[in-house]
């Protein structure tokens, strides 16, 4: 509810990493990890910003940052083949209105 990201290790209690305030204090909506590229992971705040974290690049900060302002995104969802080596990546985002929103992930965050 704060905007904070814990990176947890399965058979700890306490976090690997912990990214305070990364969304500038707002809400998490969602967090994704990306299907084909297992460093990266996405995450979709309250005012409908998609923050795309690439953990060999910056473990620090997002490496990119996008704003969806035309309408308000309610939830998101990942979608792509693992097993295929092509690099697709989407991202599905359900607006408001009903709307469903698709859009391709850049190469360089998509390929394994």
């Amino acid at each position: 509810s704060d905007g904070s990201i814990r990176l947890h290790q399965m058979t700890s209690e306490y976090p690997l990493m912990q990214w305070n305030g990364s969304t500038k204090g707002q809400p998490i909506i969602a967090l994704q990890w990306a299907l084909t590229r297992p460093a990266v992971f996405f995450v979709l705040d309250a005012s409908s910003n998609i923050y795309i974290w690439d953990l060999l690049q910056n473990d620090l900060l997002p490496v990119a940052k996008q704003t969806m302002p035309s309408e308000r995104v309610v939830t998101m969802t990942l979608l792509g083949e693992p097993e295929k080596a092509n690099g697709l990546l989407g991202i599905v985002l359900a607006k408001e209105s009903g709307q469903i929103d698709i859009q391709y992930v850049k190469k360089k965050w998509a390929l394994p």
